[in-house]
C-alpha cells in the first residue's frame, strides 16, 4: 500500500461509531452517533463527513479496516440465530456441566451463567474418535441423514459441530458438514476442527457454539456494509480488526465472526503499542473508555499480553470462570461495564451502583436530551465542569445540565440527601474506583506492579477520568496521544495483517519426536500464510512461533516462544530451557524431576509493521499562563477549584501548563486536577504528570 494511500478506519462501539479517514501523513476524524438498527448508516454518515473535511470524494479510499462490538453484544444480549448444536453422544450436557469448577468457592447461592442453548437445542449423533485420532466407533451416514431431517423440521438458521477429540481427526466432523451441506442447504454451519482445533471439549464446542450463532447476524450485516460501501463510492477491499490484533478479510469474518469479539478493543491496544514505542516506553497500561465500557491492557516492550482464552459476558465481577469462554486468539484485557453512557442506581443498601447497564446512543444519557431520565457518567462529568455543554463532540451535540442534574437529584439525591454535585461526586467516584479495581486486580494476576507502568489514555471519556485513575494506582504518567478520542479507529490504521493457526498435539519431553515437531509447524506455517496472502499478496510475512507447557498433572500451560531456527530444527533439550526459564520468572522456582509436557503449538504469520521513529527530546519548556477559567471539581480535593481552560491547539510542543485545567479538543477533554501539570511533546501527545516530577 503506497504511503499516500487513503485509508478509513472505523470503529462501531455501543455509543459512538468513530471514524477516521488518513491520507499520507494527514488525518481527519469524526464521532457520529451509533445506529442500531443498521449500524452501516453511521459508518456511511461518519465517511461522508471525514470525506468533506479533507476535501475528497469516498472514491479516493483504497482500503477500509473495521472494528466492531456488535459480535460481542449479541452474545452478551443473547440475540443472535436459531442454532443447534451436534456433538458425539454422551457429552450433550458439556457446556452446561462446564468444568465444574466453583468460580466464587464460597457462595452457597452461586449462579453459574446459562448455556448459550439450551438442552432441547443439543443433538448428539453416535461416533468416538480416540485421543490419539483412531475411530473407535465409526459413525454412519445414514444417522446424519435421520438428523438432519429432524433439523429441517425445527429450521434452524445455522448448525454447530463439535464432536470429541475433532481436533486430532476431523473426518466425522467433514462428514456430517457434506451431508448437512447437501440435506440443508440454505443452513450456515460451524465446524469445531475450524473454528477452534484445540483441546478440551467445553471451551471448543462453545466457541464453536457462539460462532454459529452469530454467523447469520454477521454475515448478513457485512455483506449490507460492502454493499452500501459500494454505493457510495468506496468499492474498495474491507477488512475486519480481529481479537488478536490483526487485521482479516471480510470473507474469512463473515464466516468466523467469533473471532471479532473484541475486535474495537483490540485496535485500542494496538494504537497503545504504538504510542509506547515512539515515547520508548516498555510498561504501559493501556486505558480505553468509551460510552459502554472501559478496557484496560497491560503492553509490555511494546507488545499487548495475548492469551488462548478469554470470557465474555462475566456474571460476576472480575470473576474469572463466570463468564463464556471463547478459545482463539485474543489481546488480554479486562473489560468493565463503565463508560460515560453507564448508568447509576441506588441499591438496597443505599449504595451508588454504576453499570454494567447502558444509555447507549438511543436515548442517550439524559444531557442529550433525548429521552433518558437515568443519570450517567457523562452526566456527572457535566455537572463536575469536566465538560462544555457548548463544545461536545465539536459542538454537534449540544448538552443540557439541567436534564443531568434533574436525573442524578431524581435517581441519587433524593434517595441519599445530596445535592446534584455531591450526587455527581459520589458517581464519578464509584465509576473510578470501580475501573481502578480493575486494573489492580489485573496487574495482580500478571504479577505486575502498576506504580512502575505509564498509562496510555484513549477512547472518548478515559482522558476525562485518566488522571484521577493515576492518583487512585498511584501511577504518575499519563500520555493522551492526539486523536485519543477516536484512538481504536487509528489502531485499525496501525495493525498487521495476521493469523494464528493452532494445533493441539499432546506430546511428553522424554518422547519428543523431531521430525512429527518440523512436520507440525510447516503445517500451520503454511495454513497461516495463505490466510494472511488472501488479504495482501504482496507484503512481506513474519512468522512467530510458540509451545504451551506444563508440568504432567497441571491444569494450565505457560506460552513459551521459540524464534524460526528453534522452530525448523526442534531439539527437546531447548524447549525444556526455555521452559524452565520462564517458568522460573512466572512463579519463582521451577519443579525437579518432574515430566514436561506440551499440549499446544501456535504459529502467527503477519505482515510487517511500520516501525515507529523515536521522538526527539522536547527540551527546555515554556510556561502557559492561564487565561480563561471555569469551575472544575477536584475530587482529590473535594471541592470545586478554578481551572484553566486550554484549546489543545493553544499548548503546542515544548509547552507546560499546571493543573488544574481542563485541555479541550473537538472529540474529548483531558482533565488535569491539581496534583498534576501537563506538556505537550513533539508528536502532539499531552503528557500528564505529578507535579513533583519536575521538582
Amino acid at each position: 500500500m503506497p504511503s499516500h494511500a487513503a485509508r478509513l478506519g472505523v470503529d462501531i462501539g455501543g455509543t459512538f461509531t468513530d471514524v477516521v479517514l488518513e491520507i499520507g501523513e494527514n488525518r481527519f476524524s469524526t464521532k457520529v452517533l451509533t445506529t442500531y438498527a443498521a449500524p452501516e448508516n453511521a459508518i456511511v454518515d461518519g465517511m461522508q463527513k471525514v470525506c468533506a473535511k479533507a476535501g475528497v470524494a469516498p472514491n479516493v479510499i483504497e482500503q477500509i479496516i473495521h472494528g466492531t462490538t456488535l459480535a460481542t453484544n449479541a452474545l452478551i444480549e443473547r440475540r443472535g440465530a436459531k442454532t443447534a448444536l451436534i456433538t458425539t453422544e454422551g457429552f450433550r450436557d458439556v457446556i452446561e456441566m462446564r468444568t465444574e469448577s466453583r468460580f466464587e468457592q464460597y457462595d452457597l447461592n452461586l449462579t453459574l451463567p446459562e448455556p448459550l442453548l439450551p438442552r432441547n437445542r443439543r443433538y448428539v449423533l453416535r461416533e468416538r474418535m480416540d485421543a490419539t485420532g483412531a475411530a473407535l466407533i465409526p459413525l454412519d451416514r445414514a444417522d446424519i441423514e435421520a438428523l438432519a431431517d429432524e433439523l429441517a423440521e425445527a429450521n434452524y438458521e445455522s448448525i454447530a459441530v463439535g464432536l470429541l477429540h475433532s481436533y486430532v481427526n476431523d473426518a466425522h466432523e467433514r462428514l456430517i458438514a457434506e451431508v448437512l451441506a447437501e440435506k440443508l442447504p440454505g443452513v450456515m454451519v460451524s465446524l469445531s476442527c475450524e473454528v477452534s482445533p484445540q483441546m478440551r471439549e467445553y471451551e471448543r464446542f462453545n466457541t464453536t457454539i457462539a460462532n454459529a450463532y452469530i454467523k447469520p447476524l454477521m454475515k448478513s450485516y457485512l455483506g449490507r456494509l460492502k454493499d452500501r460501501l459500494a454505493a457510495e463510492g468506496a468499492a474498495c477491499p474491507v477488512f475486519l480488526m480481529h481479537s488478536g490484533g490483526g487485521i482479516m478479510s471480510l470473507e474469512s469474518a463473515a464466516n468466523f465472526p467469533v473471532r471479532l469479539v473484541e475486535s474495537g478493543p483490540a485496535g485500542g491496544a494496538i494504537f497503545a503499542a504504538d504510542i509506547a514505542a515512539k515515547h520508548g516506553l516498555t510498561k504501559v497500561l493501556s486505558f480505553d473508555m468509551g460510552g459502554t465500557t472501559a478496557k484496560i491492557c497491560l503492553i509490555k516492550d511494546q507488545t499487548p499480553k495475548t492469551t488462548r482464552v478469554f470470557e465474555v459476558a462475566r456474571t460476576y465481577r472480575f470473576k474469572k470462570g463466570s463468564g463464556m469462554p471463547i478459545s482463539i486468539p485474543v489481546i488480554d484485557m479486562v473489560e468493565i461495564g463503565a463508560g460515560g453512557g453507564s448508568l447509576a442506581h441506588v441499591d438496597a443498601m443505599n449504595q451508588i451502583r454504576v453499570g454494567p447497564e447502558s444509555a447507549g446512543s438511543e436515548p442517550g444519557p439524559a444531557c442529550y436530551g433525548r429521552g433518558g431520565a437515568n443519570p450517567a457518567v457523562t452526566d456527572a462529568d457535566l455537572i463536575l465542569g469536566k465538560l462544555d455543554p457548548n463544545n461536545f463532540a465539536g459542538g454537534s451535540i449540544p448538552l443540557h445540565p439541567d436534564n443531568s442534574a434533574k436525573a442524578l437529584d431524581t435517581v441519587i439525591g433524593k434517595t441519599l440527601d445530596m445535592d446534584a454535585t455531591e450526587a455527581a461526586f459520589g458517581l464519578a467516584e464509584v465509576v473510578d474506583e470501580n475501573m481502578a479495581n480493575a486494573a489492580r486486580v489485573h496487574a495482580v494476576e500478571n504479577g505486575e506492579d502498576l506504580s512502575e507502568y505509564t498509562m496510555i489514555a484513549f477512547g472518548g471519556a478515559a482522558p476525562l477520568h485518566a488522571a484521577r485513575l493515576c492518583e487512585k494506582l498511584g501511577v504518575s504518567r499519563c500520555l493522551v496521544p492526539q486523536g485519543a478520542g477516536v484512538g481504536s479507529a487509528i489502531g485499525f490504521l496501525r495493525a498487521p495483517f495476521s493469523f494464528e493457526a493452532n494445533r493441539s498435539v499432546f506430546m511428553r519431553l522424554r518422547d519428543f519426536n523431531a521430525a512429527r515437531v518440523k512436520a507440525l509447524f510447516e503445517d500451520m506455517s503454511d495454513e497461516a500464510t495463505r490466510f494472511v496472502r488472501s488479504c495482501n499478496a504482496d507484503a512481506e510475512i513474519l512468522r512467530d512461533h510458540k509451545v504451551y507447557m506444563r508440568y504432567s498433572g497441571q491444569g494450565w500451560e505457560i506460552p513459551i516462544s521459540l524464534t524460526a531456527d528453534q522452530a525448523a530444527n526442534p531439539n527437546a533439550a531447548t524447549f525444556l530451557e526455555m521452559f524452565e526459564t520462564d517458568y522460573k520468572a512466572l512463579f519463582g522456582r521451577a519443579v525437579d524431576g518432574m515430566e514436561v509436557e506440551i499440549t499446544v503449538w501456535s504459529v502467527n504469520a503477519h505482515t510487517a509493521q511500520h516501525a515507529s521513529s523515536p521522538l526527539s527530546d522536547i527540551g527546555t519548556l515554556t510556561s502557559l499562563a492561564p487565561g480563561e477559567t471555569r469551575p472544575l471539581f477536584d475530587p482529590a480535593l473535594a471541592k470545586t477549584v478554578d481551572a484553566a481552560v486550554i484549546a489543545r491547539t493553544d499548548l503546542p510542543s515544548g509547552h507546560i501548563a499546571q493543573g488544574p485545567a481542563v485541555v479541550t479538543e473537538d472529540e474529548t477533554t483531558v482533565v488535569v486536577p491539581a496534583s498534576r501539570e501537563v506538556l505537550t511533546h513533539a508528536d502532539g501527545t499531552l503528557d500528564v504528570r505529578t507535579k513533583e516530577i519536575a521538582q
